[in-house]
């Protein structure tokens, strides 16, 4: 890369993770400091063939091209055959050769002892002919191949599919089967768990602002933009009077510096503006200093459902470090926390 603006880069064919990636000309990586990243997907200055670029422009030098590229790389190491034996192919040809040993030493010494003793060397050769035919396991195939089948049938009960039937060896002698969990094997995608406020209380304010905020936006949308209106699933009456009820004005798209996106909207009554209002909604410790105000239910009202707008207070050191130990306890629980937040402007 030579020069790039708030390039973003998908590189799911790669890595097989959905979230694009924030590419620069300076590497960004940890290890450009030192020595270089021994994964080439690490390299943040670097474009490969096989990505798409999501949002952004840059100008680049290509420096390989086919199968010079990592993509090709790739895609050569797929189309390679794989010449390692595995155990079970491994134990088949130790059997094979023991047989042929065994073979090459009796058959010999068959031979010649019946021809030494009855003078009849055609007679002889025939009949260690006829002992090597039956010193072959004739049925062998047949056998591991009906036991090989039989246990990719079992496998196909429980919903794993086998292509390679000597792989049934290896999967019987697997205690434990560690798989990497990517996009490439989920769902790619997340739900929503919970709207809460700075107190750990569910609060439905929280999310109508989340809502304005992932249903205006039309910028780079992750999986977080897509779960919060897939949550609330507003019906297509209800979505034609929050077009009418609003008003998109602006919006600031989210970026690496202000981890945070906003979108102002207008709150329109009678097809005139009434108020403008600022939705945004990021990482909790930018949107957290961003705030001098927090809604919050208050602590000996119990912890249900709050029914209407929240009472404000301000954002004082107590109430941060509140907001902070919740934050801890959901990311603990395994959950990513968004914060929000919204101001209201006058029209002008």
């Amino acid at each position: 890369m030579l020069s790039a603006r708030d390039l973003f880069v998908a590189q799911a064919a790669m890595t097989g993770e959905s979230l694009p990636v924030e590419k620069f000309v300076q590497n960004a990586s940890p290890e450009a400091a030192g020595a270089p990243s021994p994964d080439a997907l690490e390299q943040r200055n670097i474009i490969f063939m096989g990505t798409n670029v999501v949002s952004g422009t840059v100008t680049a030098l290509v420096v390989a091209t086919g199968g010079r590229s990592y993509f090709g790389t790739l895609a050569a190491h797929v189309r390679a055959v794989e010449t390692t034996l595995n155990a079970f192919q491994a134990s088949v040809n130790s059997v094979s050769w023991l047989l042929i040993r065994f073979a090459a030493v009796m058959l010999p010494v068959i031979f010649l002892l019946n021809g030494f003793t009855k003078g009849d060397w055609l007679q002889a050769f025939l009949f260690a002919l006829s002992v090597a035919v039956g010193l072959t396991p004739e049925m062998l195939p047949m056998i591991l191949t009906s036991i090989l089948v039989k246990g990719a049938v079992l496998l196909s009960r429980k919903k794993v599919v086998v292509k390679r039937l000597d792989a049934i060896q290896n999967f019987g002698a697997m205690n434990i089967l560690c798989t990497d969990k990517t996009g490439t094997l989920t769902q790619d995608r997340i739900t929503l768990a919970r709207h809460t406020d700075a107190y750990g209380n569910d609060a439905g304010d929280v999310l109508d602002f989340a809502f304005l905020n992932s249903y205006y936006q039309t910028g780079l949308k992750n999986l977080l933009d897509r779960a919060v209106p897939a949550h609330v699933e507003k019906p297509a009456e209800l979505k034609l009077k929050l077009k009418e009820a609003y008003r998109k004005v602006d919006e600031i798209p989210f970026d690496f510096e202000r981890r945070r996106m906003s979108v102002v909207v207008a709150t329109v009554l009678a097809g005139k503006d009434q108020a403008h209002q600022l939705s945004c909604k990021g990482v909790v410790e930018e949107v957290s200093a961003a705030c001098t105000q927090v809604r919050v239910q208050e602590p000996n009202e119990g912890r249900g459902q709050c029914e209407g707008p929240l009472p404000s207070l301000p954002f004082d050191a107590a109430l941060l470090a509140r907001t902070q130990a919740v934050t801890a306890g959901l990311n603990a629980a395994g959950l990513r926390v968004v914060a929000v937040a919204s101001k209201t402007l006058p029209p002008s």
